[in-house]
């Protein structure tokens, strides 16, 4: 249902977490997939693992900050039809701790630069006339709130607005802008907060009791990069185990 074969995508933020799990599980789908991030090393590395499973992926050098690093990376990775705007960044520390520099570090990354990578990308798509689709990687508190993650928090919130802005001017050129919001997903690096009885307690205001993995975020990020969400714009799928449901 969800083939990707005619489709070549663009991944940002794709040496490692969700944006490398990304990278597979659309290569797997058929995508002629291109991984994008400043560490040069981890995007090689992807391309020997996954080229192991006899997947082709390429790598480009990509600061999502930098306008002209942008540019860059877009002309070598040729002409793209769906962008997974993934690269993000965070710090965890009390808000009245927060510097102005720690503040405009997530702001240039998850924000800003999600903002310069979706309309450099659409600008193609519209000089092209081949319409494509837009996925950006959000999460749930850009609609709910947590505690130290201040920055984070209104990055995200300011990128699903984005999301449906563009996705309303850009309906016209058969852009689709849609994003995708995961909650708590399982990783390494989090592992031993979510053992501790901190973690613990925030499993349990999630209505399905534990955490996502990764794997749940399959279906609908290849339900939102391929065309059978050709009638979807403008929408926000929150992956989270019912985690925005939780009672206040």
């Amino acid at each position: 249902m969800f083939d990707l074969s005619n489709k070549r995508v663009l991944v940002t933020g794709a040496s490692s977490g969700l944006g490398q799990h990304f990278a597979g599980v659309l290569a797997r789908a058929g995508a002629n997939v291109i991984i994008g991030a400043r560490r040069m090393e981890q995007l090689e590395a992807l391309v020997d693992a996954l080229s192991r499973e006899g997947l082709s992926v390429r790598p480009v050098r990509l600061d999502v900050s930098d306008s002209d690093s942008i540019i860059a990376a877009l002309d070598q990775a040729g002409d793209i039809d769906v962008l997974v705007n993934n690269a993000g960044v965070t710090n965890t520390k009390p808000v009245l701790d927060q510097t102005v520099a720690d503040f405009d570090a997530v702001m240039d990354v998850n924000l800003r630069g999600a903002f310069l990578m979706a309309t450099e990308v659409a600008r193609r798509l519209r000089d092209r006339g081949v319409g494509g689709s837009i996925v950006n990687v959000t999460s749930i508190l850009g609609l709910r709130q947590g505690g130290q993650v201040t920055p984070y928090a209104i990055s995200k919130a300011g990128a699903i607005q984005m999301t449906k802005q563009l996705g309303l001017e850009l309906a016209r050129h058969g852009i689709r802008v849609n994003a995708l919001a995961p909650g708590y997903v399982a990783t390494e690096l989090n592992q031993s907060f979510f053992a501790s009885e901190a973690g613990q307690a925030l499993v349990r205001r999630i209505p399905q009791r534990r955490l996502a993995d990764l794997t749940d975020l399959d279906g609908p990020l290849l339900l939102l990069a391929s065309d059978a969400s050709a009638y979807m714009t403008g929408a926000v799928i929150a992956v989270d185990g019912g985690h925005l449901l939780s009672s206040l």
